[in-house]
């Protein structure tokens, strides 16, 4: 069902936008995070939104296949991540949820907003580099189907 409300939000106020145009700024709640994830983090809720903003610059910036991947996949990404770091200074976002499909990393990198409980995607995209992640600190990962911290 989100899956056909994010694609909904996509058609309605971003495909077919000009480069850089101002688009509607809406909101959706994309997932909810695992009970694993949200006590593994310390988050205080796992609510998590994904704004046409964020959609929009997505649009702008990526590849149409990666988006259009992102766009069907996010929901997986961030509900189910294999592993999560905190990022790095000087980046946008909090957190990055990073999980592996097809044979290829996705990050979602996921803001935590201003009251301190809503978390928001900041950006997604293919990890392209294998050493990207090496600076990251781990908080958090998947090992052998049993969460760990």
């Amino acid at each position: 069902m989100k899956r056909k409300i994010l694609f909904d939000l996509c058609r309605h106020y971003i495909r077919g936008t000009a480069k850089e145009a101002i688009v509607a700024n809406k909101r959706i709640m994309l997932c909810i995070l695992t009970h694993s994830v949200i006590k593994g983090c310390g988050f205080a809720d796992g609510s998590v939104y994904i704004s046409t903003r964020m959609l929009k610059h997505m649009y702008d910036k990526k590849p149409a296949e990666e988006f259009d991947f992102l766009i069907d996949n996010a929901h997986k990404i961030i509900k189910y991540p294999t592993h999560v770091y905190k990022n790095r200074d000087g980046k946008r976002g909090d957190f990055c949820f990073v999980k592996e499909m097809g044979g290829i990393k996705y990050l979602c990198s996921i803001e935590v907003q201003k009251n301190g409980h809503e978390l928001e995607v900041a950006t997604a995209f293919r990890i392209r580099k294998e050493n990207y992640l090496n600076n990251y600190e781990l908080l958090w990962s998947w090992r052998d189907d049993d969460p760990s911290s």
